[in-house]
């Protein structure tokens, strides 16, 4: 058999084994190579941890002109905290019930697009290719002022801006908790990365008549990640 191989790039003059092995030149059709630089069709695939940081920061720089309090939320937020993370769904922010319809009216002045959203507690933005969730109601509970008060400045991507405190960060998702959403992947990854800055306490005493949350806290005893409860203390 006359196994050619076929080398570079089409019409690139190649020496090729004959079939009685003896070195033959000529020019060949090689196939072009896909998927190289200039290639559009086959190009890689973009930064979506980048992208969604981007949108973030855009809608960021239109809060802080509106002058409506809000705090970054959800993994964005955890990843300005220093939470590892590959960000893959959307950009969360929280207002207070209040100032939606000035928030809405600033983000939309900005070319932020308003989305219909079927839920009582955000609205739904698009900027970027990207979603972004305004949150008013964390789990069921209203932003309050003292809650983006109490918001630290952090950069995120070279923009500062106001994050959730990692208390009320794992507060409000611990909240979420329920018997159809229940993955304690995400939260053991922020609880271990940020429990220096978190008032264990304080979150015990918030959350312990409830079940997910409270088995949650029992998950990071056993696992080292936060002291156990005193011999005395009974848990619930």
């Amino acid at each position: 058999m006359n196994h050619a191989k076929e080398t570079r790039r089409e019409g690139e003059r190649l020496h090729i084994n004959g079939a009685d092995g003896a070195m033959e030149s000529g020019t060949v059709a090689v196939p072009a190579l896909h998927g190289l630089e200039g290639d559009e069709s086959h190009s890689l695939p973009r930064d979506h941890t980048q992208a969604i940081l981007e949108t973030t920061k855009q809608v960021a720089s239109l809060l802080k002109m509106s002058g409506y309090p809000f705090a970054l939320a959800g993994s964005v937020a955890a990843h300005a905290h220093g939470v590892p993370a590959v960000l893959k769904h959307d950009t969360d922010f929280c207002i207070r019930h209040e100032d939606v319809d000035g928030v809405v009216e600033a983000l939309r002045q900005g070319g932020v697009e308003i989305v219909p959203a079927p839920e009582d507690w955000l609205v739904k933005a698009r900027a970027g290719g990207e979603e972004i969730d305004l949150i008013f109601e964390l789990a069921h509970r209203p932003v309050t002022s003292e809650m983006l008060e109490s918001a630290p400045v952090l950069p995120v991507d070279s923009v500062r801006m106001s994050v959730l405190t990692p208390y009320d960060l794992l507060s409000s998702r611990l909240a979420a908790l329920s018997e159809h959403h229940c993955d304690f992947g995400p939260l053991l990854t922020i609880a271990r990365t940020l429990r220096e800055l978190i008032d264990w306490d304080a979150l015990r005493a918030e959350h312990q008549q409830e079940p997910l949350p409270d088995a949650f806290l029992y998950l990071l005893e056993r696992l080292g990640v936060i002291e156990p409860r005193e011999p005395g203390e009974a848990r619930p």
